[in-house]
């Protein structure tokens, strides 16, 4: 199975959290709601899961093994 860069999870990881606060700020911003959503969906297809939560769990593991080497 190819693995996804690890950089590349990181900087989505980062990114994917910086838009959960923009959602939480403004909840009402379609704009911003669809930038995230497409952000949980591209790290779902690049962690080969389903779900958010899936993919978060799977992400953070990924990246954190690099912390372990």
């Amino acid at each position: 199975m190819l693995l996804p860069d690890r950089n590349t999870v990181e900087r989505l990881l980062r990114h994917y959290r910086t838009q959960e606060q923009s959602v939480l700020d403004g909840p009402c911003d379609l704009s911003v709601r669809r930038r995230f959503e497409d952000t949980a969906y591209t790290l779902c297809v690049l962690m080969g899961v389903r779900s958010t939560p899936e993919a978060l769990i799977a992400a953070e593991r990924y990246v954190a093994t690099r912390a372990s080497l």
